[in-house]
Order: C-alpha cells, then sequence, then structure tokens
C-alpha cells in the first residue's frame, strides 16, 4: 500500500512540473512570436543539469514556488504588466522549476527506493505517465491560470517527502561524465521541441488544446516503449525524419497521431543510448544521457532558435529535418 501511494505521489509531481512547463512554453509564444526567445526557455530549463549543484530533496520547494509564480504571472493582478517582463518572469520561472527538480529529483528518488517494493524501473515508469498526463492536461485545461492552478496542486503530494528526507548523503557534487553521441543527440531533439510552440501556432495554425495534443501523443508514444532494442537503431532516426516530412503534406490532425510514433521512435533511442553508456547500471545511464542531452540540447534550442529568427521558421524546419536525416552519420562518427 504505501509503496503503491508513493508511485502516485511520483507520478502527481511528475506530471506538475509537465503541466507547469509546457503551459510555460505556450503562455510564452504567446507573448513573443520570436523564434529567438522562445527557444530560451527550453534553453534555459537545461542549465541545471550542466551545473555543479549540491542535490537536496527540499530543492523540490523551489518547483512548487515557481509554479505559483506563474499562477501569478497569469492573474488578473499581473494585467498591468510590461510584455517584457511578463517574458523575464516566465523564463525566470522555467528555469527555477528545472533546476528545483534537478537538486531534488535523486535525493527524492533514492528516498522512495528505500522501499525493497519499489524499483527504480517503475519509477521511470511512473515518470513518463506522469508526463503524458501533465502533457495531456496542458491541452484540456483553458491556458492562463486555469493551468497552473492544477499544476501547483499536482506537486504538493511529493512536498513532504522533501522535508523528510536526509540529505546527508545527497550533497556530493558528482557530475556525470560527458558522452558526446549523448550531446548529439540531445542536440538534434532539442532543437526542434524547442521550437514546438511556435510550429503549433504558426505552421499549424493551432491552439493550446492543438500544443496539448500533439504533447500527449508523444508522450503516448514514449509510454509504449518499455525495453531497449536488440537491433542497431541508427534508422529509427531517418524514420523520425520521414515521419516529420509526412506531416508537412497531411491534415492538421493525422499530423498529430505521427507523434505517437514519433514518441515511441525517440523513447527507444534513448533507451538504446542508456543500454550502451552503462549496461549494468541504468539510473547511471540516465544521468550520463540527462546531462550530456542538456548540453547537446542547449546548443540545438539556441542555434535553431537563431535560425528561425534569420530564415523563417518554416525553412528551419527544413534545417530540422536535414538534422534527423544525418544523425545516424553523425552518431556513428562520434567517440
Amino acid at each position: 500500500m504505501r509503496a503503491r501511494l508513493d508511485q502516485l505521489r511520483w507520478r502527481s509531481a511528475q506530471a506538475g512540473v509537465s503541466l507547469s512547463l509546457a503551459s510555460s512554453a505556450w503562455l510564452l509564444s504567446g507573448l513573443t512570436p520570436s523564434p529567438l526567445l522562445n527557444s530560451l526557455l527550453p534553453a534555459m530549463t537545461t542549465l541545471p543539469a550542466l551545473l555543479p549543484i549540491r542535490r537536496r530533496a527540499g530543492g523540490f520547494l523551489l518547483v512548487v514556488l515557481s509554479a505559483a509564480a506563474l499562477l501569478l504571472i497569469c492573474s488578473p493582478l499581473a494585467k498591468q504588466l510590461p510584455t517584457s517582463l511578463a517574458v523575464a518572469a516566465v523564463l525566470l520561472a522555467g528555469l527555477t522549476i528545472a533546476l528545483g527538480q534537478d537538486i531534488s529529483q535523486l535525493p527524492l528518488q533514492r528516498e522512495l527506493l528505500r522501499l525493497p517494493s519499489l524499483n527504480f524501473q517503475q519509477l521511470r515508469r511512473g515518470s513518463e505517465l506522469g508526463a503524458l498526463a501533465g502533457f495531456s492536461l496542458t491541452g484540456l485545461i483553458r491556458p492562463g491560470m486555469h493551468q497552473f492552478v492544477p499544476a501547483a496542486l499536482l506537486l504538493l503530494p511529493l512536498l513532504p517527502t522533501a522535508f523528510q528526507t536526509e540529505d546527508q548523503a545527497n550533497g556530493a557534487i558528482n557530475l556525470p561524465a560527458f558522452n558526446l553521441k549523448a550531446a548529439l543527440q540531445g542536440w538534434i531533439f532539442g532543437g526542434f521541441f524547442g521550437l514546438l510552440p511556435l510550429w503549433v501556432r504558426s505552421i499549424a495554425d493551432g491552439n493550446c488544446f492543438n500544443f496539448g495534443v500533439v504533447l500527449a501523443a508523444y508522450g503516448i508514444g514514449r509510454s509504449l516503449s518499455s525495453k531497449p532494442p536488440i537491433q542497431s537503431g541508427w534508422a529509427f532516426y531517418g524514420s523520425i525524419a520521414a515521419l516529420l516530412l509526412a506531416g508537412q503534406f497531411l491534415p492538421g490532425w493525422l499530423t498529430t497521431v505521427l507523434f505517437i510514433p514519433m514518441g515511441f521512435l525517440a523513447a527507444t533511442t534513448d533507451r538504446q543510448m542508456v543500454q550502451q553508456l552503462s549496461p549494468d547500471d541504468p539510473a547511471q545511464g540516465w544521468q550520463i544521457l540527462q546531462r550530456s542531452g542538456a548540453i547537446g540540447g542547449l546548443i540545438g534550442v539556441l542555434a535553431m532558435g537563431t535560425i528561425a529568427q534569420s530564415i523563417g521558421l518554416p525553412h528551419a524546419l527544413l534545417v530540422q529535418l536535414a538534422l534527423f536525416l544525418t544523425a545516424p552519420f553523425l552518431l556513428r562518427h562520434a567517440q
């Protein structure tokens, strides 16, 4: 019973984080049409993974406070707030959410894994299901403060664990080793998803519901991938490129459906990468993938934001398509 409750609290927190970040991305895309400024949000959320920060379970409080701050930004109290300040506030809140999550994730996982009935794979599964729930809520709830109220509430069940956890062994500053292949993968995926809100607004002519449905479809696809593939995964990148290309010629609803196999393929490449990085310790492999992927993702989102700012979003998506097509060659020659 305790293990089941802890799994639910973990999933609830992951749903709250994904709902907060996805809603922030949509909010920012409505405040400014600049691809470069929009790319700053996913760029800033990758920064904490690169820093030598002491891990503390109490850092989860930063996530809760940031969700509350986003609620205030969308409230009637902030109606007179200048757009430039609102943009800066959203970026700062996104950075703080990512910082709090990075600080607290490992200590909280260790605390929950003290129960013999819980294992790391269950928590990974809970993270994916929680993210899927958060993405679904992004589309189902009306944009603005209506999204950030449930986001904050979903975070609260895990908060007591953050204050009950002892941080004696969690304060070490040990950054995972850098891996070039994981960084390249983060670069390729980061650039595309950094511009996704603007893509839904302009290319698909969509609203927040469409954005949430796209994220939910991607989350469904990721949840379908449960085991690393036995065969080589290089063809998966080409398949993603083919799906992106097909999406340019299909109706909007069919393009959304394509994100299900895209999520499956992306999750499969992640799992295969983890298997290659650390076959005997998947938790360590995920840490390496997260940090190295964050480094690549930071470069990717800023590069694609700059490209889109210079030549336009439709042409930038063609560049992104070329990156997926060349990914097998780049990864094959990475050391």
